[in-house]
């Protein structure tokens, strides 16, 4: 069957799914079960004749919205916090990797161009991260320390003002989806310049090893963080651009309810981040064993819950059934 007859056959069907999962009123389980044989059998033959089709990459994502419905249904309320986090929160990050791309394209480019404008041009950091930060600098290069910013404030207070802020930042990030995705592009960004520059202002002191191997401590979450906080705005914004078969309002709400979820699962994230820096970061003489032990640990974390997990989670554990 061609894939256009196919979508025709179905469509209305599909569109009558979207409905019940929407509506306020939680359907009864004998229906969702019902109704989830029926998609995992198109699914199935969709994957079987389309495997790289977008109307394959929506019936997975339908499926696994009714998947998590009866998933929901079957537990008590008082184990939603661990249906956020096991399953609800890893299946929005699946159904969110383009914009999660996106992100990282747009924070990877401004990184690239931080890096060569502060490369030709003097006043171009000082431009980005201003001139008292600059100098500061400057001055521990000289004392032997560069890094010595880290330890400048008490570990608690420096914990609860950087946590604050990069939930502030994550949340200006989402926030500015509502700019048609244009104002999170532009938070992503400003801070993949600044990155750039940064990086590049050590690299021009022979410092850049040294620099990555402590700003990484902490960054290596603080960073990919903002960048996913980007794509739960990209969620958002694209709603409102592109609303598909929903009429704009119910796209948008269902794009903002989207966002807020992966909002809120970074929460953890900036903690840590805050905590690491706060804590550890200050630390910038600590073995390079260590310093690179807790990179590879935090590096692993972000991949595993956000990329290989979710992927997992919809290919082979909430779909496991075909």
């Amino acid at each position: 069957m061609r894939e256009a007859a196919f979508i025709k056959r179905n469509q209305e069907r599909w569109q009558k799914i979207e409905q019940v999962l929407n509506n306020r009123q939680r359907p009864h389980p004998d229906q969702l079960a019902e109704i989830f044989i029926e998609l995992t059998d198109d699914l199935s033959f969709a994957r079987t004749q389309y495997p790289k089709s977008r109307v394959t990459n929506y019936l997975n994502s339908l499926a696994s919205k009714i998947h998590l419905e009866i998933y929901s249904n079957k537990k008590e309320e008082k184990n939603r916090f661990i249906t956020f986090w096991k399953h609800e929160l890893p299946l929005v990050i699946y159904d969110s990797r383009k914009q999660m791309l996106y992100a990282l394209i747009i924070f990877l480019m401004a990184g690239l161009i931080g890096a060569v404008s502060a490369l030709n041009d003097e006043d171009f950091v000082r431009l980005i991260l201003g001139d008292e930060y600059v100098n500061m600098t400057l001055e521990n290069i000289e004392r032997g320390n560069p890094l010595a910013v880290y330890g400048k404030m008490n570990e608690g207070d420096m914990f609860f003002a950087i946590t604050f802020n990069n939930i502030r930042v994550s949340f200006y990030a989402f926030v500015a989806g509502l700019l048609f995705s244009v104002g999170t592009g532009f938070l992503l960004f400003q801070n993949g310049l600044m990155v750039g520059s940064f990086l590049t202002f050590f690299f021009k002191k022979n410092l850049l090893l040294e620099s990555i191997m402590v700003i990484m401590l902490h960054g290596t979450i603080e960073l990919s963080s903002i960048v996913i906080a980007g794509a739960a705005g990209f969620v958002m914004g694209n709603s409102i651009l592109f609303p598909g078969t929903y009429s704009r309002i119910v796209s948008f709400k269902s794009g903002a309810v989207r966002g807020v979820k992966i909002v809120m699962g970074l929460i953890p994230m900036f903690i840590l981040a805050g905590f690491i820096e706060s804590f550890i970061t200050r630390y910038t003489f600590m073995p390079w064993v260590i310093k690179a032990l807790i990179i590879l640990i935090s590096a692993w974390l972000i991949l595993y819950y956000f990329v290989i997990y979710p992927r997992k989670l919809a290919k082979h554990g909430t779909l496991h059934t075909h």
